[in-house]
C-alpha cells in the first residue's frame, strides 16, 4: 500500500507531465468514464424487460 511520500511523487509528477492546467479536465474525463462504466454494469445487470416479458409469455403456455 502506497503511503504519503509516495502518493505526493506521483502527484508531482503527474503535474509535471500534464500541467496544471491539464489535471481538471483529466479528472473531469476519469470521472465521466467511471459514470459511463458504472451505467453500463447497471445496465447489465438488470434483465432486459424484453426477456422477462418473453419468458413470462413462454411459461405461462
Amino acid at each position: 500500500m502506497p503511503g504519503g511520500i509516495e502518493v505526493w511523487v506521483v502527484v508531482g509528477v503527474i503535474v509535471l507531465l500534464f500541467g496544471a492546467s491539464a489535471i481538471p479536465k483529466l479528472a473531469r474525463s476519469v470521472g465521466k468514464a467511471k459514470k459511463e462504466f458504472k451505467e453500463g454494469m447497471k445496465e447489465a445487470d438488470a434483465p432486459d424487460e424484453a426477456e422477462a416479458s418473453a419468458k413470462e409469455t413462454s411459461d405461462s403456455e
